[in-house]
C-alpha cells in the first residue's frame, strides 16, 4: 500500500466531533471527488467517488451522522489494466440532495434560479478547525502525498482553475505553508513541495502517524546526507594532503640535506621517510615534539628554499 493511501486510511478513522466540522470535510470532499446530475424536475442526484473502500465507509458514516441519511455504496469495476473498484455513494432527492448540496456550499439561488458553485464557499471555513477539516476532506478525495524515501510532494487535483485556487488559499492560510498551482493537462494542481511544509500539513489534517513516519525517514536521509558530504569533505582534505606532501618531497629532494640545520634535515627526512603522514602525525615524531603549525612552518622554509635555488644540490 502506498504512504498516501496509508495516509487516507489513517484520515478515514477520524471522526471530527463538532458539527461544523463535520460539514467542513463532507463539503471538502464533495467539491473535489463529487458530481451532480438531474433527476428531473429541478430534483438532482449526488455521486462521491473513490477507489478506497475505507474513505467510502467513512462519507457514509459521516453523511450519517450530519444529515441522518443512510446513503447506499455501489462498486464497479474499472476497465483499466488491473480492474480496479470504485466505490460510488449516490444520494437522491429523498436523502436530501439538494439540502446538502446548499449547506454545503455548492448550490446557490441567483436572481431566484439556482446554480452550482465552483471554489470553496467561504461560509463553510470561517474558523481554523473548519479550514483543517476542509482540507482532509479534499485530500481524501482527491490528494496525494510521496513516500518520504523517493522525495517530498504533496499534492490535491482539481478539475477547476478556482477550485485550484481556492485550495491553495485555504492552505496558505496556515503559518509558513506556501501552496502554489499549476496545470498539468486538464488537472488543475495545487502543490507543495518543501518536506518542513508537508510534515506540517499531515499535522494539520491529523495524520499523527504518518506524520512521524515522514518525519523519521525525513530526519535518516538528513543524517545519511551530512555523513556522506563529511565523507567527501574528509576525502578531499585527504587528496590535498596527499598533494601537497609530493609537493614537499619533490622540492626536499632538490635539496642538500647536510647544508641544512639540525632542525630543518630532521623535518626533511621524517617527511621523505613518511610521504603519508599528516602534518599533526610529523610533529609527534619530532624529537623533542612539535605542534602541527611548528612543522608546517619547516615545511615552508624548505619549499622557499627549494624555489629560490637556496642549498640545492649542485650537479
Amino acid at each position: 500500500m502506498s504512504f498516501a493511501s496509508e495516509t487516507k486510511n489513517e484520515l478515514a478513522r477520524m471522526m471530527p466531533e463538532k458539527k461544523c466540522c463535520m460539514l467542513a470535510e463532507i463539503a471538502g470532499f464533495l467539491r473535489v471527488s463529487g458530481s451532480v446530475s438531474l433527476a428531473g424536475g429541478g430534483k438532482f442526484i449526488i455521486k462521491l467517488t473513490t477507489d478506497n473502500p475505507a474513505v467510502a465507509r467513512h462519507y457514509k458514516k459521516l453523511l450519517k451522522a450530519y444529515f441522518g441519511i443512510d446513503a447506499g455504496i455501489n462498486v464497479s469495476e474499472r476497465s483499466a489494466i488491473g480492474r480496479s473498484r470504485v466505490y460510488i455513494i449516490e444520494i437522491g432527492p429523498e436523502q436530501l440532495s439538494e439540502q446538502i448540496l446548499r449547506e454545503t456550499g455548492v448550490l446557490m439561488v441567483r436572481e431566484g434560479m439556482n446554480y452550482i458553485t465552483d471554489g470553496i464557499y467561504d461560509g463553510i471555513i470561517r474558523t481554523k478547525c473548519c479550514r483543517k477539516s476542509y482540507l482532509r476532506g479534499a485530500f481524501i478525495g482527491r490528494g496525494t502525498v510521496s513516500n518520504p524515501e523517493k522525495g517530498y510532494h504533496f499534492e490535491i487535483d482539481s478539475s477547476s482553475p478556482v477550485t485550484a485556487r481556492d485550495i491553495r488559499r485555504l492552505i496558505n492560510t496556515f503559518d509558513d505553508i506556501h501552496a502554489k498551482t499549476v496545470k498539468r493537462k486538464e488537472e488543475h494542481v495545487t502543490y507543495v513541495k518543501d518536506s518542513g511544509m508537508i510534515l506540517d500539513i499531515l499535522a494539520i489534517m491529523g495524520a499523527h502517524s504518518q506524520y512521524f513516519r515522514f518525519e523519521e525517514v525525513r530526519l535518516t536521509k538528513e543524517m545519511r546526507n551530512e555523513a556522506n558530504r563529511r565523507s567527501n569533505c574528509d576525502q578531499a582534505n585527504i587528496d590535498k594532503a596527499v598533494a601537497a606532501a609530493e609537493k614537499q618531497i619533490e622540492a626536499i629532494r632538490t635539496l642538500d640535506l647536510d647544508k641544512l640545520n639540525d632542525k630543518l634535515r630532521q623535518t626533511a627526512v621524517l617527511r621523505m621517510e613518511n610521504p603519508d603522514a599528516s602534518l599533526t602525525e610529523l610533529g609527534q615524531m619530532m624529537d623533542p615534539p612539535m605542534k602541527k603549525s611548528g612543522v608546517n612552518g619547516r615545511l615552508a622554509r624548505l619549499m622557499k628554499m627549494a624555489e629560490t635555488g637556496k642549498n640545492v644540490k649542485q650537479v
